[in-house]
């Protein structure tokens, strides 16, 4: 192991923000993938099924972790939280799908990448941490481009698509669930969470599915659509978890919110390429709004924080990377506060963005 950690470390660091970039690419691409997906199987079922194998996957890699974790005092807790983040994240992914199925995929990605701004202020609801006037700044941005990319009609006739009012809302359930695994995650091991919550998300999409929706004809699942499928699951989910994980532990977390921001980007550009969106100068204007709050909303507050040159160890959610409450501890270690420093990296996490596809 101690072999492992010294070639990681002689690695330029420049190779993992490469890293990351690929990443965003797989979450990018992995809109469009969405898109064709749901044209066959409906939302619900989609989701769940995604779900139960990316967790059958994950606990087969780290059985014992799980096992570990559900066979001592705290397997309750475990469940309790589990459940909770399974649930919220169940109906972030459910919601944004529909969204999807009634827009296009570049729309979808830069509305659903809106949560980065929503981030702040559902802290400062749930956890009572005042965002800053970067914040605040990036939120006029972010309303403003939202305008642009999905408010059409006159001033006096103003209306939103129903996908583009559904991604919205997904957003927010996005921003609630990454408080909600910060502030889990401080007492609990985060990897844990994460597969409980792929699993109970799971059930839930395949419950509401059974009673609520019906499965497509055997001959509608092609080939096409299962690779589709195989590409979700496996890329979009696992791999890109094992690559963001080993380039989040190398690269500090200002820089590596700025390469992860590039997912809604990437999706617009393989939503142009391969779904034959249109984009127009308003669109344009819109996209560029968006984005420039969102390098603001997790930059600059990030700059005014200590220890900013600090990789971080995060694992990745459907809400986004958290970083674990251990490994922040250790790299908070030159501050007088231990929890403080738990609390800070915490905070980190929450403005990065990723996997929301």
């Amino acid at each position: 192991m101690e072999k492992l950690d010294g070639i990681a470390h002689r690695i330029p660091t420049g190779v993992y923000k490469l890293l990351l970039v690929v990443a965003t690419v797989i979450w990018g691409l992995s809109f469009v993938v969405m898109k064709d997906a749901v044209d066959v199987l409906q939302p619900a079922y989609l989701i769940g099924f995604r779900f139960l194998a990316t967790g059958a996957i994950l606990a087969a890699l780290f059985f014992r972790r799980l096992r570990a974790a559900l066979s001592g005092e705290r397997a309750l807790d475990y469940l309790v939280k589990g459940t909770i983040l399974g649930v919220v994240c169940y109906l972030a992914f459910w919601v944004q799908t529909i969204g999807l199925d009634h827009t296009t995929p570049g729309k979808n990605a830069f509305l659903t990448a809106t949560y980065c701004v929503i981030v702040p202020f559902a802290w400062w609801a749930i956890a009572r941490k005042r965002p800053t006037a970067f914040n605040l700044v990036a939120a006029v941005m972010a309303v403003g481009g939202i305008g642009l990319v999905s408010i059409s009609g006159s001033l006096s006739e103003l209306s939103m698509g129903f996908g583009d009012a559904m991604t919205l809302v997904s957003a927010l359930l996005f921003a609630v669930h990454i408080v909600y695994v910060s502030k889990f995650s401080e007492k609990s091991d985060v990897l844990v969470l994460t597969l409980l919550q792929f699993a109970v998300g799971g059930v839930c999409g395949v419950a509401y599915g059974a009673c609520f929706e019906t499965l497509p004809p055997a001959e509608s699942l092609t080939p096409a659509f299962w690779m589709d499928m195989a590409y979700l699951v496996v890329f979009a989910s696992c791999v890109a978890l094992v690559i963001q994980n080993v380039a989040l532990a190398h690269v500090p977390p200002a820089q590596a919110s700025l390469f992860l921001s590039l997912e809604s980007v990437f999706g617009v550009l393989f939503s142009v390429l391969l779904y034959g969106e249109e984009i127009g100068l308003r669109l344009v204007g819109g996209f560029a709004l968006i984005f420039v709050a969102i390098v603001v909303s997790e930059t600059f507050p990030l700059k005014r924080k200590a220890g900013d040159d600090a990789p971080a160890l995060a694992l990745e959610t459907p809400g986004g990377p958290v970083v674990s409450p251990e490994t922040a501890g250790a790299l908070g270690g030159r501050e007088a506060d231990g929890r403080a420093a738990v609390e800070s990296r915490l905070e980190e996490s929450s403005w990065s963005k990723s996997g929301t596809t």
